[in-house]
């Protein structure tokens, strides 16, 4: 085995695993030198946030149940208004990529502290990035002050996700492996915990998607989605992130949902030029042909919505689409042309497969 050059920086964050996890809120509080802690969720998350709420005791500042979709910049102003009217020094998030991109964008505005309680496989807990939405446009970057000073993983919370979140969640975490795969600042080690995600959670899904009480499955599910997105806060994001930022921030799309209808038709344009990224996705999928097709595969099994028209997408909207992209382009191993993102976009929105 021959082993290049590489650098890899490990994250400051404390990890705590297991069935009851949530039941240690407090201690976890008492690591990071908190006090009281604001519960974020969405609307429909606030029985499992009063979890949360239980568990922290005395020590909850009661629950901002506001969070929606790519973070809109006025949720996040409400929030910190509400938390420094209860005298909150911290926050908990518990939920999905909503609740936990709220909890990361308040840490950013305010220097508010976050514990993130992941429900579903997204794997935002475990990055750096944070995500706006400003006037209809998405921006996004990194900084370590997002954070969570713990990320609890309770898989017991995640039983109650149906068969379609659970499957799109972990389209999207498994979307943060492939990326990582080819990622310009990849490396060794980014790369066993990517393949492994990749194989944690492409076995797992189609039994939960069977039996959602399926604690076994459960558990490898979000073990899967924890190393996805440790891959993904580690490594420089690619077209995929990008296109489905845009897609999202300006058409108001669903996150899981648009990143696993849109990956298979990303990586087909890339994994040409990417073959140890693809010798890696053919191991953890258990396949001899492109990692494209079988991800696409993997998709259409599963209880995902299978174009991006069935999103609500209209032809016109995505020259928009491929101008913003172009503005802003990220690090790519094909060369991000007019073209290929006009091929990959007309293909997903029509659920084509992934090379005609």
């Amino acid at each position: 085995m021959t082993v290049s050059n590489f650098s890899y920086q490990a994250l400051p964050m404390r990890v705590a695993f297991g069935d009851g996890a949530v039941s240690h809120l407090p201690d976890e509080l008492d690591r990071a030198g908190h006090m009281r802690a604001l519960v974020l969720c969405t609307p429909g998350q606030t029985r499992i946030a009063q979890i949360a709420v239980a568990a922290l005791g005395v020590r909850s500042a009661g629950v901002f149940d506001a969070a929606r979709m790519h973070v809109p910049v006025e949720t996040v102003s409400a929030a910190i208004k509400y938390a420094s009217e209860v005298d909150a020094d911290s926050c908990v998030a518990i939920g999905g990529g909503s609740s936990i991109g709220l909890g990361k964008a308040i840490a950013l505005e305010s220097g508010l502290q976050i514990i993130a309680v992941p429900t579903t496989y997204a794997g935002s807990e475990m990055t750096p990035i944070w995500g706006l939405t400003r006037n209809g446009r998405k921006q996004t970057g990194r900084d370590s002050v997002v954070l969570p000073t713990s990320v609890v993983y309770d898989p017991q919370l995640t039983t109650s996700l149906t068969s379609e979140i659970s499957a799109a969640s972990g389209l999207n975490a498994i979307a943060h492996a492939v990326e990582a795969l080819y990622a310009p600042d990849a490396s060794p080690v980014i790369s066993l915990m990517a393949e492994e995600g990749v194989r944690a959670l492409a076995g797992a899904l189609p039994a939960i998607v069977d039996n959602g009480s399926d604690r076994v499955a459960r558990r490898a599910a979000l073990y899967g989605a924890w190393l996805c997105g440790a891959c993904l806060g580690a490594t420089t994001m690619s077209l995929h992130h990008k296109l489905c930022h845009v897609l999202g921030g300006s058409l108001n799309l669903p996150h899981a949902q648009t990143h696993a209808i849109v990956l298979p038709y990303v990586l087909a344009y890339n994994e040409v030029h990417t073959p140890a990224a693809k010798a890696a996705l053919q191991r953890a999928l258990g396949v001899d042909y492109a990692p494209s097709v079988a991800l696409r595969e993997i998709v259409t099994r599963l209880p995902i919505p299978g174009s991006l028209s069935a999103l609500g997408v209209r032809s016109e909207q995505l020259q928009s689409v491929i101008e913003q992209v172009l503005a802003s382009p990220y690090a790519n191993p094909t060369p991000v042309e007019i073209e290929g993102l006009r091929d990959i976009l007309h293909r997903a929105l029509r659920g084509a497969a992934v090379s005609e």
